[in-house]
């Protein structure tokens, strides 16, 4: 057996991990273990059940295996439950502004949800004269004894000198206790919402270092030598010892997990995937090959600390129906696995039923008309009507996919069901489907407006369980192509697996320089080389925002093997050019090459566009970017292309500028010029 990576998704119903062949991507071994919510453990007892489980069933050697990658929702878990301990901050200044030093490292009570709160406590230290040991050291113990079990060191202008934020860290440590730098989570300006940030940081540190550490134990155990990588909000993984330092990087880690598959699995370059579990849906845009980020919020408040632009949606292929007399009112958000249901089509009846139909509460303070039903007075086991149920009964789901049921047993409960609302089958069970699918049809759409992504060229990409349930209806809704993922059921499991090292840096400049630039370049694949990146694999993107003046620098980078490993192969310009036709749609003999690099290649192609209610037709130029991995990075209408050597980029530059710069009432338009 060759090379193995290991890949664990944590979704809210179940755990599911997969061993694949890291040179062909072939699935060695799947399995599924129900996720562990209610364990003293949490979900990490399901992560290692499933770990275990993988490497057995698969007959995979440890020595094979070059990396274990796993999602965890233990974060934001611990926020949403509260499951956090005090803070203590010490905020660090000197100078004029220490009254407002003061008040911004004094943040309070930060809110997690209506009644869960962040608990913070605050010692100020003016450095006019330096920073004692012995300063330090009282702070400290001052607010250790009001309940802090974490402390938090915030300095004004730490970004530029974190030295002062560094040693009380150290003799935090030195102490026992568990402490965080402001700046080492953050390099943004802005001390108030730094050091909020640090504090949710903080908060849930001790309850991820017990998790790393039970991982940790599992691993060593089954003599897994290789890395123990973790996947972050923003659909790259780090090193376990980073997410002891960051474990606020992996909030919304899960969802991140089915991003990460969708871009390096199933190859989408523009499109909305829709992962659809058992009881909610996750929801995001891909733009030009990369997803849309967005800043993490908790409690309605913004931190620094950047995330997948996810939405999730309270319907999936297990909600259950809710009915008032004989009327379907809704579908969600509880599902059958919260409730202990099962599913109407996985169980066997006569081809004629009489159910025994009742209602229930699910968890304490749900509406009771959820609808579940019986077989028997006397059955042992309770069952409702899914989405997936419907869906198996009007025959939508293909024989042998994930989710194909016993059709005739799912239509003869459907039937039973529909007598008893006074409608038919069929009716009975679109209304299922139909409400499910606004949902999500009003997500998509919402989403699709907010990241500008053109609708002509919308795909719709389904993965997770309830894929062949839900998107296929939702594609005919929205009249949009669409297509399922391979192995939809484990598909952000794979996408952990294949997941590549990543991190960013973000800061505040005005003017940036080519050297500040490069500073933040060799910081960041600075950081990803030492959570495991390759050196030769990384790729750097650069972010400059002038309104902002913020600038990002983001580093992604491959584990031991690099990214020009087997299974990425290069592909030749007819099946580029194919690839391009297909998404933009235009025919593959209009398309022509208009630049290229050893990279990247530039294709363009004209397309007659109808407009003012199809009475005109306008000429529509498109030019792809597409790499030669086949991933569409940049799409663009009406683009003038270029090629010239790297010494005349500048004159080009301003060339191109002074060519396409629009003077109109409101001041300047300057033009998008992407190199």
């Amino acid at each position: 057996m060759g090379k193995v990576k290991i890949g664990i998704d944590v979704g809210g119903t179940f755990t599911h991990a997969v061993a694949i062949d890291a040179i062909g991507l072939e699935i060695l071994s799947k399995v599924c273990v129900p996720t562990t919510h209610r364990a003293k453990e949490g979900v990490v007892k399901g992560v290692i059940e499933s770990l275990e489980k993988v490497v057995k069933n698969g007959n995979i050697s440890t020595d094979d295996i070059i990396l274990v990658a796993h999602s965890t929702t233990q974060a934001t878990n611990a926020l949403l439950e509260g499951d956090v301990v005090p803070v203590g901050i010490i905020g660090l200044g000197k100078g004029f502004e220490v009254g407002r030093i003061k008040r911004e490292t004094r943040v309070g009570k930060i809110k997690l949800s209506s009644n869960k709160y962040i608990e913070t406590y605050h010692r100020f230290i003016n450095t006019d004269k330096g920073l004692s040991e012995e300063e330090v050291k009282a702070a400290i113990d001052e607010l250790i004894g009001k309940g802090a079990k974490v402390i938090v060191a915030s300095e004004a202008y730490g970004v530029d000198d974190p030295q002062n934020e560094e040693k009380v860290v150290d003799i935090a440590t030195q102490m026992g206790i568990l402490a965080t730098a402001a700046s080492h989570i953050s390099k943004l300006y802005g001390l108030r919402i730094r050091t909020k940030t640090a504090v949710v940081n903080a908060c849930i540190l001790p309850k991820m270092l017990e998790t790393a550490e039970i991982i940790d134990r599992c691993v060593q155990k089954l003599g897994i030598k290789a890395p123990l990588m973790v996947m972050r909000s923003d659909g790259g993984v780090m090193s376990i010892e980073e997410m002891k330092k960051r474990p606020i990087l992996t909030i919304l880690s899960g969802p991140a997990a089915g991003i990460a598959a969708a871009l390096m699995y199933v190859r989408v370059s523009n499109g909305v995937f829709i992962e659809v579990g058992g009881t909610s849906t996750d929801i995001s845009v891909i733009k030009n090959g990369r997803p849309i980020l967005k800043n993490a919020e908790v409690g309605g408040q913004r931190l620094y600390t950047r995330t997948l632009s996810i939405n999730t949606v309270g319907v999936a292929g297990g909600s259950m129906p809710r009915i008032k007399g004989k009327k379907i009112i809704d579908v969600g958000p509880r599902s059958a696995h919260i409730a202990g249901m099962k599913y109407s089509s996985f169980i066997k009846v006569p081809d004629k039923v009489e159910i025994k139909p009742f209602f229930i509460s699910p968890v304490a303070g749900d509406p009771d008309d959820y609808f579940a039903y019986r077989i028997k007075e006397d059955d042992e086991y309770f069952c409702t009507f899914t989405p997936t149920d419907a869906a198996n009964c009007l025959c939508l789901i293909p024989e042998g996919k994930y989710g194909y049921g016993l059709v005739k047993s799912v239509r003869a409960i459907a039937s039973s069901i529909a007598k008893l609302l006074d409608v038919d089958i069929v009716n009975f069970c679109k209304r299922i489907l139909d409400i499910v699918s606004e949902k999500i049809v009003r997500c998509v759409n919402n989403l699709v407006g907010e990241s500008e992504l053109e609708k002509e060229f919308l795909t719709l990409v389904g993965g997770g369980g309830g894929a062949y349930s839900i998107v296929p209806y939702v594609a005919e809704k929205m009249r949009a192509p669409y297509r399922i993922a391979e192995n939809p059921e484990v598909v952000s499991a794979i996408g952990a697996a294949l997941g590549m090292v990543k991190d960013s840096i973000e800061r505040t400049i005005v003017n940036p320089s080519k050297d500040d630039i490069l500073k933040m370049r060799s910081e960041v694949l600075k950081s990803v080389v030492e959570m495991g990146a390759s050196p030769e694999s990384v790729e750097f993107f650069f972010e400059i925002d002038k309104q902002t003046r913020r600038v990002t620098v983001t580093a992604i980078g491959s584990t031991e093997l690099h990214m020009d490993n087997g299974n990425e192969r290069v592909l030749s310009d007819y099946e580029l050019r194919r690839i391009v036709a297909s998404t933009i749609g235009i025919p593959e003999s209009s398309i022509l090459v208009s630049g290229e690099t050893d990279f990247l290649k530039v294709f363009t192609g004209s397309r007659r566009k109808k407009v003012f209610f199809s009475i005109f037709c306008i000429e529509e130029k498109i030019s792809c970017v597409i790499d030669t991995k086949g991933i569409v990075r940049l799409q663009l209408k009406d683009a003038v292309v270029d090629q010239v050597s790297a010494g005349e980029v500048l004159d080009k530059v301003s060339d191109l500028i002074e060519r396409l710069v629009v003077y109109g009432d409101v001041g300047i338009q300057l033009p998008g010029i992407f190199l």
